[in-house]
C-alpha cells in the first residue's frame, strides 16, 4: 500500500500487530500444495534481486521499511512474526534473522514477542537452529505431515520420517521456547493404523503444539490430476471425520488441548499467537510475493511472482497488486466464519436476527452449546463447522 485511509491508521494495531514473511522457495513442489512457491528450476537464473534465495532478504527488508513509512511514526510494537512458505529455512539463518532485526529496528518487537519459522525436517541442522534461536527466532513449526514413508511418498515429501525426533531435539537444545509439529491426515492410501502411527510418533516427540489438517485436493495440483486420472482415490469424508476424532482423542489424552479446529496446544502460552491474529481480526503486514495483509478493515495483496515483487521494490514502487476496504457486513461475516472455529467461541452479539433464530435448532442437533454470551461448537459441530456457519450466515 502507498497509504492507508485515516480511519484505518487511527485504529491500526488496536487488536495486535504481526508480520507474516512469505519465503516462496522450495526444493521440490509437493503434489498437494497450491501455495505461491517456486523451485530453483522454475525461477531460472534468479539474477533479479529477490528472485533468488541469496538476495531475497534484502527485498523483504525493503518492504518492512515501506511498512514503517505507510503506518507512520505511531508506536506500533510488533507482537508476532511468522516466516512461512515455501520453506523459509532454505534461506541462510542470517537472512531470516536480518529480517527479524529490521522489523525490530523499524517498529520494535513487543516484550515476549512470538517469532516463528516453519521448517522442513530436512532443511535444518542443529547448527542452523542454534543460529536462528540466537537471532531471535523463538518458535519453530516442523512440517512432519506423516511418520509413514508410503504416505509421505504420495504427498511428494522428501524427508526421512526418522529425522523428526532429531530436529525436535536439536530445537530443544538450541533453546526454542515452543516446538510445533504439522500433520496431514486423509492422504490416499493412508490407513487408520498409519494415522495412529503418525500420531504416536508425533506425541513421542513431546511437542508443545500440534496442527492436524485434513488433506484437501486443490485444483491445479499434481495430486488433483492424479485423482482425476483415477491413479489415487479422493479423500473420503467419513475417513477424514474418523481420523479427526482419533487425533482429538489422542492429543487431548496426551495433554494437548484443542483451541482451534485444527490446532492443539499443551498450554495457553503454546497457542500460536500469530494465527490467533488471523482468527480474531487482528492486524498483520504480509511481506513477500503474494503475501496478504490486513490493517483495521483494509486488506491488500502483493504481486505473486518473486521477480515482479523484487523489481517493483528495486524501482521504489509498492509491490501491492490489489486491495479492498471491507464493509461492516463483510467483517461481521468473516468474524463469524473464523471465531466460531475457536474453543473460546463466537460472541452471540455478532449474529443478526436470522442467525440467532438458527441457534436453538443447532443446539438441538448437538452442534452448538450456548454458554453465557458465546456459542461453542460441540465435537460433532467441529466436524460440521462449515454447515453450522451456513446456518448462522444464510
Amino acid at each position: 500500500m502507498e497509504e492507508l485511509p485515516e480511519e484505518a491508521l487511527a485504529h491500526a494495531g488496536e487488536r495486535g500487530l504481526g508480520f507474516y514473511v512469505h519465503v516462496p522457495f522450495c526444493t521440490v513442489r509437493c503434489g498437494y500444495c497450491d501455495f505461491n512457491t517456486y523451485t530453483a528450476e522454475e525461477l531460472g537464473s534468479g539474477l533479479v534481486p529477490g528472485a533468488s534465495r541469496a538476495t531475497y532478504a534484502a527485498a523483504a527488508i525493503e518492504e518492512v521499511r515501506r511498512a514503517r513509512a505507510v503506518l507512520g511514526d505511531r508506536d506500533l510494537p510488533v507482537d508476532t512474526v511468522f516466516f512461512g512458505g515455501g520453506t523459509p529455512t532454505l534461506l541462510d539463518p542470517a537472512d531470516l534473522t536480518a529480517v527479524v532485526a529490521a522489523i525490530d529496528a523499524e517498529f520494535g518487537l513487543a516484550a515476549g514477542a512470538e517469532v516463528t519459522t516453519e521448517a522442513n525436517p530436512d532443511s535444518v541442522t542443529g547448527a542452523t537452529l542454534a543460529s536462528l534461536r540466537e537471532g531471535g527466532v523463538n518458535r519453530v513449526s516442523f512440517g512432519m505431515q506423516s511418520a509413514v514413508e508410503h504416505v509421505l511418498q504420495v504427498l511428494d515429501r522428501t524427508h526421512d520420517p526418522r529425522r523428526v525426533p532429531d530436529v525436535v531435539a536439536w530445537a530443544r537444545a538450541a533453546g526454542f521456547d515452543q516446538v510445533s509439529l504439522d500433520l496431514i491426515y486423509g492422504t490416499p492410501g493412508e490407513s487408520v493404523a498409519d494415522w495412529e502411527c503418525s500420531l504416536d510418533a508425533a506425541l513421542a516427540c513431546e511437542p508443545d503444539h500440534v496442527s492436524a489438517y485434513s488433506l484437501i485436493v486443490e485444483d491445479g495440483t499434481a495430486l488433483a490430476r492424479r485423482v482425476r486420472r483415477g491413479e489415487v482415490p479422493a479423500p473420503d469424508e467419513d475417513d477424514l471425520a474418523d481420523k479427526y476424532l482419533l487425533a482429538d482423542e489422542r492429543l487431548e489424552a496426551a495433554g494437548l488441548g484443542w483451541y482451534e479446529l485444527s490446532n492443539w496446544a499443551r498450554t495457553d502460552e503454546a497457542r500460536c499467537r500469530h494465527n490467533l491474529l488471523y482468527w480474531t481480526g487482528g492486524d498483520w503486514w504480509g511481506v513477500g510475493p503474494g503475501a496478504h495483509s490486513h490493517v483495521a478493515g483494509v486488506r491488500w495483496w502483493n504481486v505473486k511472482h518473486p521477480a515482479a515483487y523484487a523489481e517493483r521494490l528495486a524501482a521504489g514502487r509498492s509491490p501491492v497488486h490489489g486491495h479492498e476496504v471491507l464493509e461492516a457486513e463483510t467483517r461481521r461475516f468473516e468474524r463469524v466464519l473464523l471465531e466460531l472455529r475457536l474453543r473460546s467461541g463466537l460472541p452471540t452479539s455478532t449474529l443478526d436476527d436470522v442467525g440467532l433464530a438458527a441457534v436453538p435448532r443447532l443446539e438441538a442437533d448437538g452442534l452448538l452449546v450456548p454458554s453465557e454470551d458465546r456459542l461453542r461448537l460441540t465435537p460433532r459441530g467441529r466436524l460440521l463447522a462449515d454447515a453450522v456457519v451456513r446456518d448462522l450466515l444464510p
